[in-house]
Parts: structure tokens; sequence; C-alpha cells
């Protein structure tokens, strides 16, 4: 259901970004998504990512990311599709 849903334009896909709970808050998940984003606005990529923690969007937000829709699985949480356009 949720590979279905990704766009079907050229784009980066954040396939997964985790800090350590202890280590969250600091400024370490930033650090590492921006080399990614940076390649995105270099070659006028999109990015593109789901997050199944609700907890995540004001982060992805923070860093230019819009949810562009919602799933729920049949056996699990919701997913958040989100994306974000190249600076």
């Amino acid at each position: 259901m949720v590979e279905r849903r990704h766009p079907a334009d050229r784009h980066l896909y954040l396939a997964v970004l985790g800090v350590e709970p202890v280590r969250q808050g600091g400024g370490l998940g930033s650090t590492l998504i921006q080399p990614g984003l940076g390649l995105c606005d270099g070659e006028g990529l999109a990015a593109y990512l789901e997050t199944g923690n609700e907890r995540n969007l004001a982060f992805y937000g923070r860093h230019g990311f819009d949810v562009t829709g919602e799933l729920t699985l049949p056996k699990g949480p919701p997913v958040w599709l989100m994306r974000r356009p190249p600076r």
C-alpha cells in the first residue's frame, strides 16, 4: 500500500533516519538529514519519506516537509507520507 503511493516524479527517498531516544533533541537528526537535503537541493529534486510516528511530523516539518497523505494499514499504525520540494 505504501509503495504504491510513492511520487511518480524523480525524487530522493529517505528510507530510514533514526536517533537513539536519549540523544534526541540535540540536533543530531538535523545533522544527519542535511547531506541528503543538500543533494536534493543541488540536483533540483524533491525529497520524499514515510513515517509511522506522529511525533516525527514536527521534526520533518522544520526541514521543509509537508504531509501529502495518510494511510491506515490493515494491521499497523497510521503512516504519513511527506514531501519536500527542492530549495
